[in-house]
């Protein structure tokens, strides 16, 4: 007989300590879209012994089910059902781009709610996300993250009392001092090793301890295009990453790097110049809902159709190509059509799980983690 709690998602703490400077990156996996995709993973997982971080973002999982169509203790309970199913051990469950946009008292409030779900649904790490609140006339770093700071320090001591009622101390906590692919007249606004060592720092005085912290390094969320056609994601700055790895360290601080945006990005450029050991949690999302959505292309053809014109007929844009479009706004489609989604052909999930399988495997050599699960287990 299976014992259920032996594949529990366990600390997300827990995997970074192992993993951390260990030149390696634990692949952190969006499941927008569950039947296939999370039992693939699971397995690539078991089979390559690596540590996995399943994720999702408060934009798409909420209380109000988001744009993907489940609240965070139905997202929970679907991944549970499938690391049971496969039977893996060594994940962490990852509520990603917390998302604060104001920071003012209702903002921090509506956001507690949605921790407080998460923390119920037996989440195991955290990213609070208030980078978008940055005062761009601030003279120091510390002025211009100061709002950032006061409400990553509010929800990070909520999420440490409420983990603290449960009787749990450990869990994973990543903080974002730059909002990814922000862009100016100049092109990406990256962040400085003094805004990274500063904002650490602050937390850290404040009793908030992030393992990650997410920066904007270049890299830019979902699929990316140039005159209306897809083009690789390598816009990374590999060196501002290393030099701000390489800051946090000289002033003692614990922090490693979250790479976010990493669908496009060839998988030799991740092997090759990805500093692992400065990285040490890789995000990938679109990459996976693009499987879904080729497979259905050629699997189930009608509902593709479907769900392309639907795609195309709200979200039409003026100047955009209809590939752009689709590729930027099928995410909401998951919601839209959720129970055709949910659905399938077996078949269909079958070479769905057999996509995800073959590409989790390639993620985890790139990223280095093969039979890296082990030091989890210690």
């Amino acid at each position: 007989m299976i014992n259920m709690a032996e594949y529990s998602p366990i600390s997300g703490a827990k995997i970074f300590e192992a993993i951390k400077d260990k030149d390696a990156i634990i692949m952190a996996a969006n499941v927008r879209y569950v039947p296939g995709i999370a039992d693939g993973l699971f397995r690539a997982a078991k089979d390559a012994d690596s540590p996995l971080i399943i994720e999702i973002a408060r934009s798409e999982c909420n209380l109000e089910r988001g744009y993907i169509g489940y609240t965070p203790k139905e997202f929970a309970d679907a991944m549970q059902k499938s690391a049971d199913k496969v039977g893996f051990d060594c994940w962490a469950l990852h509520a990603d781009h917390i998302g604060i946009k104001k920071g003012d008292d209702a903002d921090i409030e509506d956001t507690k709610k949605l921790v407080k779900a998460q923390i119920d649904a037996g989440f195991t790490s955290f990213a609070i996300d208030a980078s978008h609140i940055f005062n761009f006339d601030g003279k120091t770093a510390k002025e211009e993250l100061q709002g950032n700071i006061d409400a990553t320090i509010k929800i990070g001591n909520f999420i440490k009392e409420e983990m603290e009622k449960k009787g749990i101390s450990s869990y994973g906590l990543e903080a974002e001092v730059g909002e990814i692919g922000r862009t100016d007249i100049r092109g990406f606004i990256i962040t400085t090793p003094d805004e990274a060592v500063t904002y650490i720092t602050e937390l850290n005085n404040a009793g908030i301890y992030p393992n990650a912290l997410a920066i904007a390094n270049g890299s830019t969320h979902g699929n990316i295009y140039k005159n209306g056609r897809i083009v690789e994601q390598v816009s990374i700055d590999i060196a501002q990453t290393k030099k701000i790895a390489e800051a946090l360290r000289e002033a003692g601080l614990d922090a490693r790097i979250a790479q976010h945006g990493i669908t496009g990005t060839p998988l030799n450029m991740i092997k090759e110049q990805f500093p692992r050991g400065d990285i040490i949690k890789g995000n990938v999302g679109t990459f996976w809902q693009n499987v879904v959505f080729n497979i259905l292309k050629v699997c189930e053809g009608q509902l593709y159709d479907k769900i392309y014109n639907w795609v195309i007929q709200t979200y039409k844009t003026e100047g955009k190509s209809d590939e752009e479009i689709f590729g930027k706004n099928a995410k909401f489609a998951l919601k839209e059509f959720f129970s055709e989604l949910n659905s399938l052909n077996p078949n269909t999930v079958k070479a769905i799980e057999a996509q995800a399988y073959a590409s989790a495997l390639l993620f985890f050599n790139a990223f280095n983690t093969i039979g890296k699960a082990a030091l989890a287990r210690e």
